[in-house]
């Protein structure tokens, strides 16, 4: 018999755990839901060489033709068309705070909201962000558009309708007092090729973020894009760990998912694209199920690699493994990856660090970029009408991360190609180190915006960029 990771042990009796619950739940037994059950097991201990990210590269098929997807050829000319993170981008969609709510109170995002904001989630959770803070996001994200187009990509945006973020939503399995946002498209869909993937998240309070894009995933398809619905999420009690606040006190530096295994969950930014290669790491957002879904989906076709990080709060790639081109790639320090035999060592404060990836990145430069300049605490706290809050934003001061990690500021960035990068114009060190290793910087100001969750990479998807399929390793 497979040994099992250390991840495997902890998912196997979660999943037997839930599947109980959901029979015992809807008063159900009998040989079907042993089976359940039983299947349940064997699938999470028998699939090692699937999710430790070393089952080796995307290799093309003999015979095959290298240019087809699911049989059919790859079409460059069609307006969904991207393959990777930094061919040069034609087209994209950019993220509105319209209606901005901040999510409502639940486990799954006490998961990976800093302890220092927990108080303050459980207080206005569900409520509306700060005026004055989404007036100042909104005027960053019109000026991040103007700059794109500058730089000649067609920019389109969400349509925000009344009632999409400001309505509370009760559906059989779950209530919540409101929906979030369509600030951040990055993740409710994932381009793959000629393929729009929508996403069928794992918060409550997102369930329904959809709705902002359905016209333009109309006009996409009805112009030639592919378009493919992941089944929706119920987002039920069985559906998150309900043990996991117990474990987190014990052990609040080993990482543990909040989701179970119920039901198929994943947020799009937890993929990154190389190519005919995709890399993914399970995380709070992002279960086994998600990932075998989009494995099977894409078919032989694409390679989708599981990377394990040193993060307990792990949610989206997109912060943490950021590749810059052909043989580049940018990693966060404070996340060392464990997949792998190819180790890469580097000083981060002083301390040695070892990054491990698998063989063949060999040959490839590892990027470590400077700290940000900015912090979770960062003022006063109160989400909502604060005055010191907003004058601690006028005098530029450093601004607070509400829900993600201050790293967003530095390494969630956007390519325009592979020269060309758009960074946070308030981190002065990180623009000289994009000089330094060969980027143009193009800086925007992004510290309203910032506190949504996000930075340049998590506002956009890419729906267009002009290159083909191919293979990097």
């Amino acid at each position: 018999m497979q040994s099992m990771s250390i991840a495997q042990r902890h998912l196997r009796p979660s999943i037997k755990m839930t599947c109980r619950r959901f029979y015992s739940h809807n008063n159900l037994s009998g040989p079907f839901s042993e089976f359940s059950i039983a299947f349940a097991e064997s699938y999470v201990g028998s699939q090692p060489s699937k999710t430790t990210g070393t089952n080796g590269p995307w290799r093309p098929i003999p015979g095959k033709p290298t240019n087809l997807v699911k049989g059919k050829p790859v079409r460059n000319d069609c307006v969904v068309n991207s393959h990777n993170e930094w061919d040069t981008l034609k087209e994209v969609i950019v993220g509105d705070v319209t209606d901005a709510n901040i999510p409502e109170y639940h486990i799954s995002g006490a998961a990976v909201w800093p302890q220092s904001w927990q108080d303050e989630f459980k207080k206005n959770g569900g409520s509306p962000f700060a005026e004055w803070l989404r007036e100042g996001a909104k005027k960053e994200l019109d000026h991040f558009c103007t700059v794109l187009r500058d730089e000649g990509v067609i920019v389109r945006r969400p349509n925000v309708q009344k009632g999409d973020f400001d309505t509370s939503i009760s559906t059989p399995d779950f209530t919540c007092p409101s929906q979030m946002y369509a600030a951040m498209p990055r993740d409710v869909q994932l381009i793959v090729g000629n393929d729009m993937i929508e996403a069928p998240m794992a918060w409550r309070s997102r369930s329904f973020e959809w709705r902002p894009y359905r016209a333009l995933q109309k006009e996409y398809f009805l112009r030639g894009g592919d378009w493919t619905v992941a089944p929706k999420a119920q987002m039920g009690p069985e559906s998150y760990n309900q043990e996991w606040e117990s474990f987190n006190r014990s052990n609040p530096n080993e990482f543990r998912s909040v989701i179970t295994e119920f039901e198929i969950m994943f947020d799009a930014p937890d993929f990154v694209r190389f190519g005919r290669d995709i890399f993914v790491q399970q995380s709070q957002v992002t279960n086994r199920m998600g990932i075998e879904w989009m494995r099977r989906h894409l078919g032989d076709d694409y390679a989708v690699h599981e990377l394990r990080f040193g993060d307990a709060q792990a949610m989206h790639i997109d912060s943490t493994f950021v590749p810059l081109g052909p043989g580049k790639v940018l990693i966060n320090p404070t996340r060392q990856c464990y997949t792998g035999e190819r180790s890469h060592w580097f000083t981060y404060n002083g301390q040695q660090k070892e990054f491990k990836l698998p063989e063949w990145f060999k040959g490839w430069e590892i990027f470590i970029p400077p700290n940000p300049t900015c912090s979770i605490e960062g003022g006063p706290k109160d989400f909502l009408n604060n005055k010191e809050l907003k004058i601690f934003f006028d005098k530029g001061k450093t601004f607070p991360c509400y829900t993600s990690s201050p790293w967003t500021a530095t390494t969630n960035m956007l390519l325009l190609g592979e020269d060309r990068v758009i960074c946070e114009a308030s981190q002065v060190e990180t623009i000289n180190f994009m000089k330094e290793i060969g980027l143009k910087p193009i800086p925007v100001p992004f510290n309203h915006f910032l506190p949504f969750g996000g930075s340049f990479h998590c506002a956009t998807t890419d729906i267009r960029r002009e290159g083909t399929l191919e293979s990097y390793f």
